[in-house]
């Protein structure tokens, strides 16, 4: 009986064996294959680093996601145990996160998409060196840290746009980092896919970010690089997702029973949110170029300090809601029975971003362009005393609405609203409240605001290299 048992135990392992062998041999007989089919070798080569640089990317953004979720529930635990403490905390976060930008990295301010943009216009063979100021490895440092100070000190702003920034950052990091043998990969192609990446990973949104970057940051024929975004979303969300479990950003809201009535208060949703979300963008863009005038370190800190006590009392002697991205106006107001809100939170929730995105720290404007939005439509149903379903699809048209205001991406605004609350149902009201939004913003500016800040960049960058072109013959004559 023995006997028969090692026999039949040998016989297993020949046959594990033969198993492990024919694999190998079919293994083997594919590389061969490739390495025989010189195109598909070269595919194959150019789709690595994409793969590898969207699994990093989904593993930072989800890092990001927690930090930045901690940091701002933290601020608003202090803020309930000793409220008065945020007209200190506050200021001093605000200068210390606008100073490590200032010193460090430049070019880690703001949201982070207008550097993207402006990189990707960069790309060319005598431009290419000016890319690091925007896209780095010490870029996302400092854009991590600098953001986490912002929110911690109660900043109104978002992670969204440092996500696509520091995803655009790795993209072309891993890029760099291939050997000179390796089949060319398009350092576009990278910054471009990495930030399509970044967006997917951040709102769990993959068809968002494909429609982010045809819409926002590409110029060029989709055909040139759908496949590799398609994998990077792919393989970026499925990390992020596999680190922060299936969720939705906002949630299922209740939206099954609207009236056909309720189209009337989405398109008035869509102007009043369209319009006030330009004028945000203009007014940002205006204290920008006043700002420009500064000429000593004293104006900039009495800025911030300005700022910091302008925030910190809308916060304080007005609305808690005021503070952080605002996604817990989103979340009351779509899932709770507090569906109308005071007329004075939208304002709190377009001066709040106003005076966090102009500090010149790091932050982005996504969420709180989001929030401020649903606080829009909140108040327009309010109005009407609507249903909860008719208010439900009140507060995400306005969402997409405001949005749209800010980047002139409508169908982006769209997409991102409807896979964040899984609505499809919801799809023409949407694009109908972002195509509205969209020509009532265009009344005020033509071109969105990341069209601005993208040429602020160009020309900052522009007028540093004349600096130092300038330097350098004097220091050849001495």
């Amino acid at each position: 009986m023995e006997k028969e048992n090692r026999q039949s135990r040998l016989l297993n392992r020949l046959k594990e064996i033969a198993r492990k062998r024919d694999w190998l041999d079919r293994a083997s007989a594919f590389f061969a294959r490739i390495e025989k089919n010189e195109h598909l070798r070269r595919n194959l080569l150019q789709a690595i680093p994409f793969w590898m640089a969207s699994v990093v990317v989904g593993l930072v953004a989800a890092g990001y996601a927690k930090m930045f979720s901690l940091t701002e529930r933290l601020s608003v635990a202090m803020h309930e145990v000793a409220g008065w403490s945020i007209f200190l905390i506050m200021p001093a976060c605000t200068i210390l996160a606008w100073w490590l930008v200032r010193k460090y990295a430049p070019g880690a301010r703001g949201s982070g998409i207008p550097q993207v943009l402006a990189a990707l216009e960069l790309d060319k063979a005598t431009e290419n060196a000016k890319v690091p100021r925007l896209l780095s490895i010490r870029i996302i440092l400092v854009k991590v840290a600098s953001s986490l100070l912002m929110v911690f000190g109660g900043a109104a702003i978002g992670r969204e746009g440092p996500t696509i920034q520091i995803s655009a950052a790795i993209f072309r990091k891993v890029n760099d980092l291939l050997p000179p043998w390796w089949p060319k990969v398009s350092r576009r192609n990278m910054i471009l896919t990495g930030a399509a990446a970044g967006l997917a990973a951040a709102f769990n949104t993959p068809l968002g970010g494909i429609v982010f970057a045809v819409e926002e940051l590409s110029k060029a024929h989709f055909s040139q690089f759908r496949t590799a975004i398609f994998t990077a979303v792919i393989i970026a969300g499925l990390t992020a997702v596999g680190i922060a479990g299936p969720y939705l950003y906002l949630g299922y809201p209740k939206i099954d029973n609207y009236s056909l009535s309720a189209f009337w208060g989405v398109l008035l949703v869509a102007v009043i949110a369209g319009l006030l979300g330009a004028i945000t963008s203009k007014t940002i863009l205006k204290i920008f170029a006043w700002k420009d005038r500064f000429r000593t370190i004293k104006q900039h800190l009495l800025y911030l300090i300005l700022c910091s006590l302008v925030l910190s009392t809308m916060i304080y002697f007005v609305t808690e809601q005021a503070m952080g991205s605002g996604k817990e106006i989103m979340t009351t107001t779509l899932f709770t029975s507090n569906k109308y809100i005071e007329w004075y939170v939208p304002i709190t929730r377009i001066v709040g971003p106003i005076s966090s995105f102009t500090t010149g720290a790091s932050g982005g404007i996504f969420a709180p362009g989001l929030s401020a939005g649903a606080s829009i439509g909140a108040v327009v149903a309010g109005w009407f005393a609507m249903s909860e379903a008719n208010a439900n699809l009140l507060i995400v048209a306005g969402m997409v609405a405001f949005l749209t205001g800010i980047t002139r991406s409508p169908f982006t605004s769209a997409i991102l609203v409807l896979e964040m609350t899984d609505r499809h149902s919801l799809i023409f009201h949407l694009m109908a409240a972002g195509m509205v939004a969209n020509i009532i913003a265009r009344t005020i500016d033509r071109k969105s605001f990341y069209e601005h800040l993208k040429e602020r960049f160009l020309q900052e960058l522009e007028v540093e290299e004349q600096g130092r072109a300038k330097q350098e013959p004097e220091s050849d004559e001495a």
